[in-house]
């Protein structure tokens, strides 16, 4: 059984933890760190999940971005406990933070990540939006949390502000 939950300060270490174990040595150095230094995360949509012995087996995390004048979700990054893996528990998460998404009023989110991956959640490549380089533009992904939300959207993503 697991218990899911919304981050909290004191969950800070132990989240930063699980990134530096589920990642490459130099995450921080990614263009999508770029967009989240110093702007705070968006604190309802960053959740952790947590099995009976109180273990922190799976995160996500989400910030606040723009391009050009629209507001954007940026998800990420999202981990699983390497001895969790394959349980469906990154699904999980994904699936519950986008439904409290839409049920705040968010309208688009957006992530650097695998398309065949998250293409089961809906999301798809995303054409005319940059995100700061070196980020391959294949790997830049969106959804529409509302109909039609990414018409019209192009550009340089960039750090809310």
């Amino acid at each position: 059984m697991y218990r899911l939950e919304e981050e909290t300060e004191d969950d800070w270490w132990e989240v930063e933890a699980l990134y530096d174990l589920c990642f490459a040595p130099g995450r921080t150095a990614l263009s999508s760190y770029r967009l989240r230094d110093g702007v705070p995360t968006v604190a309802p949509l960053c959740l952790t999940l947590r099995d009976d012995d109180n273990a922190l087996v799976a995160v996500i995390r989400y910030w606040p971005a723009l391009i050009g004048e629209h507001d954007v979700l940026l998800l990420g990054p999202v981990a699983v406990h390497p001895t969790h893996q394959g349980e469906g528990l990154g699904a999980l998460l994904i699936t519950e933070s986008l439904a409290e998404a839409r049920r705040l009023g968010w309208e688009r989110v957006m992530l650097v990540g695998d398309a065949p991956y998250y293409a089961r959640f809906g999301f798809r490549k995303l054409e005319g939006v940059e995100m700061p380089p070196p980020t391959n533009p294949d790997r830049v992904l969106g959804l529409a949390l509302k109909d039609g939300a990414w018409e019209g959207v192009t550009g340089q993503v960039a750090k809310a502000t």
